[in-house]
């Protein structure tokens, strides 16, 4: 099959996730996403990228709509449609999150945000894409109770003709200037891989043939021997050279400067505080060791850029938080990718937190395609 796969991207968020399998090669053909803001961001970016528009279009409602007729049935229809042109298809997603996390609710699959997960593997079972990708945060593997739901969701992707492989990837072994841990679980119709000379045997696991290493940057051992530095007293606009064997593109600094953050069309986009700026002035450069309050420090990269539930991210040597242009660069977005101007600050942050770094969605779809061909 020579045409590069066709994607069909549930949860899609602002398409992040999206953006990075598109600016490899694959062809975005179906969107669908439940928050309206966060589908007109998505809509909007993609029109600042001067990127074509999906063939079946936006489709802003509950992925569990597509399970059930009527648009079960449409959905086929459209799934057949890229099948009688011989393209290769593909579905991705990343299920909301919160019942699985530490952070979050923690109420596993039993929650709303939980349940949507069997009902994206629900999907993937009826549809029979060619392959699919799941993100989801570590807590699905971390608890007991979280880890056997799992289970019985890739057991039932074997029962309906799959074979998978799984990984907990972190952000930074793509290059992106934060630490971030996210499952990701890919599967592929036996059937397929049988047509691509793929010998597999029902039920398996592509743990040893999937070349998750070939993308990475790098590895988990490289990472930790990082002399990155700790704690530097807070300066405003303070001059601090970078200190020597960091890699560049690991530092906020970096990014700030190649997205050019200040005059990008988000720069002004950052809560002001209530309060004076007393406790801005007083944190130092690099102090994350609180759950708020965390001073990014330049020469290094970024906790996970998560801005909810009171998680405020400061900037390394200005008294203020965050701007969305900077959150876009820690999320290794390219500079041309824009909110809307009219999107609020709470949605704004929630956005951009919530979707997957741009170059780790490269390299997993960079992967994928090695593994294709």
């Amino acid at each position: 099959m020579s045409n590069a796969p066709t994607l069909f991207t549930f949860f899609s968020g602002a398409g992040f996730l999206d953006l990075g399998f598109e600016d490899s090669g694959y062809k975005v053909s179906f969107v669908n996403e439940y928050h309206k803001p966060f589908m007109d961001t998505y809509i909007h970016s993609r029109r600042a990228l001067q990127h074509p528009e999906p063939e079946f279009g936006y489709h802003l409602e509950d992925i569990s709509v597509f399970t059930e007729e009527p648009n079960k049935d449409e959905l086929s229809k459209m799934v057949r449609a890229c099948r009688a042109r011989n393209e290769l298809i593909g579905f991705i997603g990343g299920p909301p999150c919160p019942d699985f996390s530490v952070g979050g609710k923690n109420r596993g699959s039993e929650g709303e945000n939980g349940k949507l997960t069997a009902t994206y593997v629900t999907l993937i079972c009826q549809q029979q894409p060619d392959f699919f990708v799941f993100e989801n945060v570590k807590g699905l593997w971390r608890t007991k109770k979280h880890r056997e739901f799992f289970e019985e969701m890739k057991a039932m992707l074997r029962e309906h003709g799959y074979s998978t492989t799984e990984r907990l990837i972190d952000a930074m072994e793509y290059g992106v200037p934060q630490q971030r841990e996210r499952i990701i679980l890919i599967g592929f119709k036996n059937e397929t891989l049988k047509n691509m000379n793929i010998p597999v045997e029902n039920g398996t696991s592509l743990d040893d043939v999937f070349p998750w290493l070939n993308r990475i940057k790098y590895t988990k051992e490289q990472l930790q021997s990082i002399p990155f530095p700790t704690q530097d007293p807070f300066q405003e606009d303070g001059t601090l050279g970078k200190p020597v064997g960091v890699p560049d593109e690991l530092t906020v600094e970096y990014w700030f400067e190649k997205n050019d953050v200040y005059q990008h069309p988000n720069a002004n986009l950052y809560f002001q505080p209530r309060a004076g700026l007393a406790k801005f002035l007083v944190i130092p450069e690099g102090d994350d060791s609180k759950k708020s309050y965390k001073r990014l420090h330049r020469w290094r990269y970024s906790p996970t850029a998560a801005y909810g539930n009171n998680e405020v991210h400061l900037h390394p040597y200005k008294a203020r938080r965050l701007s969305v242009s900077e959150a876009l660069a820690i999320q290794s977005l390219p500079k041309a990718y824009t909110l809307p101007p009219d999107i609020t600050l709470s949605n704004a942050f929630k956005t951009v937190g919530n979707g997957v770094p741009y170059l780790a969605s490269r390299g997993i779809a960079e992967t994928i395609l090695d593994f294709l061909q």
